[in-house]
């Protein structure tokens, strides 16, 4: 126990915070749980005074809160107190401590989160900040994976609405929110429009746009034949207006993306952790940031690899109980950590011999594809961890395991 907690445990007094959308509660309780004070605040800089206030009257250093971050939290951090992160769900089951009906009140919760702090402070991990820049890094990251959703949402809105407008446009192109599906779109979106078209005039307007020519374009003419007829006329043009729509929306998220993807890369290139993530097999850019900046820069978040892998999910629950013992997926996690190691660990297999080798082998013990992509990233995150906490880039050639298979297949090769 550090020198504050020792100092902490001997005052006694803590506080908890819960915070709703447009105030927040503070209550503060002595070494035997009784409530000193209670107060309920808003959310300005008169609000987060009064709170230091509170906390330097009572002695108080050590506060739970439900919210890793946010200007409560700054403002905690920056009066030097310890800040306690217990999440919502383990807020709720906290609740039948003290009653066995459950109720939910934030004035409640915040008393619940200041006696937990004052009984468990010792079984509780400090929250520990990770830097602005990877900070800045994540909102990126996260900012472009809402606007990916939104792509794919609106996409998929466009592609129900040509369904009727205009059916021939739906699989004429790989992908219906790609560049050339969308420029298509933009020049034929009427059914009149299609009916222009010959070979001859698609292979020219294919040839103006700088069509890559994967599909020739006879084909793609044959397919526009076969498809059923769209809107003609007056209510042809009606449906265009709405595809016109839906194409600049998309246009402005797809741009937007853009504009994300290089502040990204810009972000990552300075970021002094930026080899340990890109050195790691089909990391490239995006997902290697995406790597970095949900697992942080703060080393003393993670004393072990398994602390590591059981927020970010990859780490099985266990239940046992006499001769009964279960094993079941991890709920309480760290989803979009969950969600950046998932996709690394799932893509890393097709550039890695030993991934593909460790998930085959968790794919023919009966273990379906999200299952065995866990299991693969649970190793994956031994390794990480290890060039995590060593600022040591990940090295194919010091990957015994890796170098052990390769040398077992040039073995069977010889």
């Amino acid at each position: 126990m550090s020198v504050t907690d020792t100092a902490a445990s001997a005052r006694g007094n803590s506080a908890g915070v819960d915070w709703a959308k447009d105030d927040y509660a503070v209550c503060v309780v002595d070494a035997d749980g009784e409530p000193l004070e209670r107060l309920t605040l808003k959310y300005t800089r008169t609000g987060l005074r009064r709170l230091i206030d509170l906390l330097d009257r009572h002695r108080v250093d050590a506060v739970g809160i439900e919210r890793p971050d946010g200007p409560i939290v700054d403002a905690l951090l920056a009066a030097e107190a310890t800040v306690y992160v217990i999440p919502p769900s383990q807020v709720k089951a906290l609740r039948r401590r003290y009653g066995s009906a459950g109720n939910k009140d934030d004035r409640f919760d915040a008393y619940v989160l200041a006696d937990t702090v004052r009984t468990d402070r010792r079984r509780l991990t400090p929250l520990v900040l990770d830097s602005e820049t990877t900070t800045g890094l994540r909102k990126l990251c996260r900012a472009r994976k809402d606007l990916v959703a939104h792509r794919i949402a609106v996409a998929n809105q466009l592609r129900a609405h040509l369904a009727t407008a205009l059916p021939a446009t739906v699989e004429l192109f790989n992908e219906i929110d790609s560049s050339i599906s969308r420029q298509f779109l933009t020049r034929f979106t009427t059914q009149d429009a299609l009916d222009w078209l010959s070979p001859k005039r698609l292979a020219a307007w294919l040839k103006s746009v700088s069509y890559c020519g994967r599909t020739d374009p006879a084909v793609l003419h044959t397919r526009i034949n076969a498809a059923p007829r769209g809107a003609t006329g007056d209510y042809g043009q009606t449906l265009a207006g709405i595809t016109r729509a839906y194409l600049a929306t998309l246009a402005a998220i797809v741009a937007q993306i853009d504009t994300l993807n290089q502040q990204i890369t810009e972000a990552l290139d300075l970021h002094p952790d930026r080899d340990i993530f890109t050195s790691l097999p089909r990391s490239g850019t995006v997902r290697a940031a995406r790597l970095l900046a949900e697992i942080g820069d703060a080393r003393g978040r993670f004393p072990t690899p398994a602390s590591l892998a059981c927020l970010a999910g990859v780490a099985p629950s266990t239940r046992e109980s006499g001769k009964v013992r279960i094993v079941t997926f991890r709920w309480a996690v760290d989803k979009q950590l969950r969600d950046a190691v998932c996709d690394f660990a799932g893509d890393s297999r097709h550039a890695n011999p030993w991934a593909a080798d460790l998930y085959q082998r968790a794919r023919a013990r009966g273990h379906d594809h999200p299952h065995a992509v866990r299991i693969l990233a649970r190793a994956w995150l031994d390794i990480i961890w290890k060039c995590w906490t060593t600022n040591t880039p990940y090295d194919p050639d010091r990957h015994r395991a890796l170098q052990h298979l390769l040398k077992q297949d040039h073995q069977v090769a010889a």
